[in-house]
């Protein structure tokens, strides 16, 4: 019964990527635009600081100087369609040849009034801007927290490998911009974008992805990020949502856990951290993402590492949610992020952490 397993899971294709793409708003938000914002504490206080000296300390803590936002006469799904275009094209295939289109989103299609909208659904609308007319052309939505990407990818490779499909297009896409609390000093950290692949499987043994892992916490940690109502109490929209982050608890649930299980996927590829070409961690904020990677490291008995392994675009881009591991990917890929390329032959880690608590990770070989 064993051999019979093994052999089963020798004969499974490998799930390769054949094109990225992303989409990047030109819009540039730097820390002026908040200057004249009315912050309060998450106790309702009105925090009695001058603006400059709010978003100093928040440069400081997360090393975001610069996000970006859509511009008011666009939608999240056409942020998705751009980098879905630019993957088919990068990918060299035909749109009709797609079988699945998973499309992660936390809010869906968010109006310009802050109204998020999943119906239809979000793969279903790019599906219609790629004017793709295959019927069995399967559309599917991730909702997933912040690693939703990387679920639908992990997703995607099931299907692959069960045989279930033979290319997929996995696309993230954010606005984020549109659901933050207006009085809340957290809406710095939130950005909008997309970014996309093609995944396909291959015959080619020991590409491509090579182990995957997922963790759900979703009890006491369940509303670490949540919705909820204004922090000002005199809001003019008293029943309003929007996104609220415990950042706090947020960030010692991320480092206590998610080093750990991206060790827990490398153990599981038989590879250890000098095997590692690139890290590409859920852009969150710049002190979490440093502090999760260090304590990588340490789990390896490593006091230093060299922070090229594990490049990051929220300095610039912000917190994009979804889109911020493919956005990272296809730039590398592309060759348009200083210093930073693939190696053939090269593992890359890819880890996100985000609302549920949900964690997951997944050790991929570049062909």
């Amino acid at each position: 019964c064993a051999l019979f397993i093994l052999k089963i899971i020798k004969n499974m294709p490998s799930s390769v990527i054949i094109g990225s793409g992303s989409c990047v708003p030109d819009r540039i938000i730097d820390g002026s635009y908040f200057m004249d914002s009315v912050f309060y504490t998450d106790a309702g206080d009105l925090i009695d600081k001058p603006n400059d000296e709010v978003i100093r300390k928040f440069i400081d803590i997360t090393e975001i100087e610069e996000r970006r936002y859509i511009d008011d006469d666009l939608v999240n799904t056409d942020l998705g369609y751009q980098a879905a275009k630019e993957a088919i094209y990068d990918a060299r295939i035909e749109k009709e040849e797609i079988d699945y289109i998973i499309y992660a989103s936390n809010f869906g299609e968010v109006t310009k009034e802050g109204i998020p909208n999943f119906m239809p659904s979000m793969s279903a609308r790019v599906k219609n801007k790629l004017g793709i007319k295959n019927r069995k052309c399967i559309t599917y939505d991730m909702i997933f927290g912040c690693p939703g990407w990387v679920e639908g990818m992990i997703l995607a490779d099931n299907l692959l490998k069960l045989g279930k499909a033979k290319t997929i297009l996995v696309i993230g896409g954010e606005t984020l911009s549109r659901v933050t609390d207006p009085y809340d000093r957290n809406k710095l950290i939130f950005a909008d974008g997309a970014g996309a692949v093609i995944l396909q499987a291959t015959n080619e043994e020991n590409v491509g992805i090579i182990t995957t892992n997922t963790v759900c916490d979703n009890a006491e940690e369940l509303n670490y990020l949540e919705c909820s109502k204004s922090l000002n109490p005199d809001a003019e929209v008293k029943d309003k949502l929007y996104i609220r982050m415990h950042g706090r608890k947020i960030y010692e649930y991320a480092l206590k856990n998610v080093p750990t299980a991206v060790k827990e996927t490398m153990d599981e590829a038989g590879i250890s951290i000098e095997d590692i070409d690139k890290i590409l961690m859920h852009q969150a904020n710049a002190k979490m993402d440093h502090a999760m990677v260090s304590r990588l490291f340490k789990l390896y008995g490593k006091s230093e590492y060299d922070e090229a392994v594990s490049p990051m675009t929220i300095q610039k881009f912000g917190n994009s949610s979804v889109a911020t591991i493919p956005t990272m990917y296809d730039l590398i890929a592309k060759g348009e992020m200083d210093g930073q390329s693939f190696k053939k032959g090269g593992y890359i880690v890819m880890g996100s952490v985000g609302a549920g608590m949900n964690i997951n990770c997944i050790v991929y070989k570049m062909p």
